[in-house]
C-alpha cells in the first residue's frame, strides 16, 4: 500500500470533501486553503477573497486500490471546471478550479487528464495546474462537514446533490459500508 495524498479546489470545500470520503481507495480527506499569500489564514479571510487562497480538499488514497488518475475522473465529475472563480453560487477567487500537485509525476497525469477534459468541454476548461504552495487545514468545524450536518440548508441543496451524483455516475467506486 502506497498512500499518495493530491489537492483539488473545485468551489466549496464541504462538496469535494463530501464526495472524496465516500471514494474507495481514499483514506483520508482533510479542507484546507492554498496557494495564497497569508500564512496561516483563517477562514473569514479567505472568503474575503483577497488573500489568494482557495478551498481545498487534500486527499490521500491507497494508490493500490485507486489511481490519481481515477480520483481525478471523479474531480472533473463532480465540479464545472468551465466556470472561473465560480462554482453556482459561490463566486470569488477562493472557489476557483484547480488541480495542486505534489511532485512531477502528479503533474503529468493532471495535464493529460485536464487535457482531456479540454477536449470534452470544447476547450472551456479554466482548471489551474500548480504544485502545491502554502497549505493550511481548515479549522474544525469544516472537517467533515457534511457528514456531520446533511441537513443544514448549503448542505441539503447543494451538497447533497453533487453527492447523489456521484454515486450514481461512480457507484463502482463507492466505499463498501
Amino acid at each position: 500500500m502506497a498512500i499518495q495524498h493530491i489537492t483539488l479546489g473545485g468551489g466549496c470545500f464541504w462538496c469535494l470533501e463530501a464526495v472524496y470520503e465516500l471514494v474507495d481507495g481514499v483514506t483520508e480527506v482533510e479542507s484546507g486553503y492554498c496557494n495564497g499569500h497569508v500564512r496561516q489564514p483563517s477562514y473569514e479571510q479567505v472568503c474575503q477573497g483577497d488573500t489568494g487562497h482557495v478551498e481545498v480538499v487534500r486527499v490521500s488514497f491507497d494508490d493500490a486500490r485507486i489511481s490519481l488518475r481515477e480520483v481525478l475522473e471523479v474531480f472533473y465529475a463532480i465540479h464545472d471546471p468551465t466556470t472561473l472563480n465560480r462554482q453556482g453560487n459561490d463566486v470569488g477567487p477562493q472557489y476557483r478550479s484547480g488541480i495542486y500537485w505534489h511532485d512531477e509525476a502528479q503533474r503529468t497525469v493532471a495535464q493529460a487528464v485536464r487535457d482531456e477534459a479540454q477536449a470534452a468541454h470544447g476547450g472551456r476548461v479554466v482548471t489551474e495546474l500548480q504544485r502545491l504552495d502554502n497549505y493550511w487545514r481548515a479549522e474544525d468545524y469544516h472537517q467533515h462537514y457534511y457528514a456531520q450536518h446533511p441537513n443544514q440548508g448549503y448542505c441539503a441543496f447543494v451538497v447533497g446533490p453533487k453527492v447523489e451524483k456521484f454515486r450514481r455516475t461512480f457507484a463502482a467506486r463507492l466505499k463498501a459500508s
